[in-house]
Order: structure tokens, then C-alpha cells, then sequence
């Protein structure tokens, strides 16, 4: 383990938008309790997805990106909120 500081962007929580030393972007730290619920999240839309319910594949991906996109949304506030552009282009 090493001790470093980081530059935190948001409020602490679930998923704290923060800058780890030398990168360039902040990255997003998500709590391992959240990760845990985003892979079941995804094993649900697989399963589905092998037992061919599409519906409820479509319904639990729905689900899994508006979650992404609210997260995405944070980010993005966060970066903006302190004059940084995003790594990445225009969403579609």
C-alpha cells in the first residue's frame, strides 16, 4: 500500500470523481458494495439473455444505462465545475 494525495472532485459517496498523481483526468471511484451490484446487474441481463427474454434483457439494460448515464452525468458536472474538457467526444 502506498499513501498518496488525490485530488477530490465531487462529495464523498458512492462514486467520488477524484485525480490520481501523474494522470491527467479524473477517473471515478466506485465503492466495491456498487461494483458488486453493477456485475449482477450485468449477470441478470446475460442470464436473460440465455434464456432468451429479450424483454427482460432490454428492461434490465435500460436500467444498467441509465445508472451509467447518471454516473456519466456527475463526471462530466464535476469536471466542468472545475474548467477541465472531457477525455472523450460527444456522447451519442
Amino acid at each position: 500500500m502506498e499513501l498518496i494525495e488525490a485530488e477530490l472532485f465531487t462529495d464523498p459517496g458512492n462514486d467520488v470523481v477524484v485525480r490520481l498523481p501523474p494522470r491527467r483526468f479524473p477517473g471515478v471511484l466506485i465503492q466495491g458494495d456498487s461494483l458488486s451490484i453493477i456485475r449482477g446487474d450485468v449477470a441478470e441481463i446475460v442470464e436473460a439473455c440465455a434464456r432468451g427474454d429479450v424483454d427482460d434483457a432490454h428492461e434490465a439494460a435500460t436500467i444498467l444505462l441509465a445508472n451509467f448515464d447518471g454516473l456519466l452525468a456527475r463526471y462530466e458536472s464535476a469536471l466542468e465545475a472545475h474548467g477541465i474538457e472531457r477525455p472523450y467526444g460527444p456522447r451519442a
